[in-house]
Formats: structure tokens, sequence, C-alpha cells
């Protein structure tokens, strides 16, 4: 029987919170070591303060 949880496979869709967009770039090379086939739709926006002062957060929506 197959696992019901999601996996970064059944991600289709993400937005990257980025606290600078100069950032991009570095998130970027890491993210496609995540999503190497078939990355999913993406928003990446800057925005000014994410919670515990972190640089960078992902929201996911998953089909399974």
């Amino acid at each position: 029987m197959g696992s019901d949880l999601a996996d970064l496979k059944d991600v289709v869709s993400t937005t990257v919170y980025l606290k600078d967009l100069k950032d991009f770039v570095a998130m970027n090379a890491v993210y496609a070591t995540f999503f190497r086939e078939k990355p999913p739709a993406r928003a990446t926006v800057e925005v000014s303060r994410l919670p515990r002062d972190v640089l960078v957060e992902i929201s996911a929506v998953a089909a399974k």
C-alpha cells in the first residue's frame, strides 16, 4: 500500500518569500537541488519581514 503523505514530487506550486530579492540567485540554486525534474510553478516575492527574522520562507501546495 502506498503512503498517504505527499512528497516533493507531488508539489504543484510554491511561493517563495525573500527578505531581499538580491538573495534570489542563491535561493534558486538551493531550490533547484530539491526540484531537479519538472519544477513546480513558482512565485517569488520580496517581503519586509518574516517570522523569527528568517531570510526565506517557502509555502508549497501538493496534489496527491
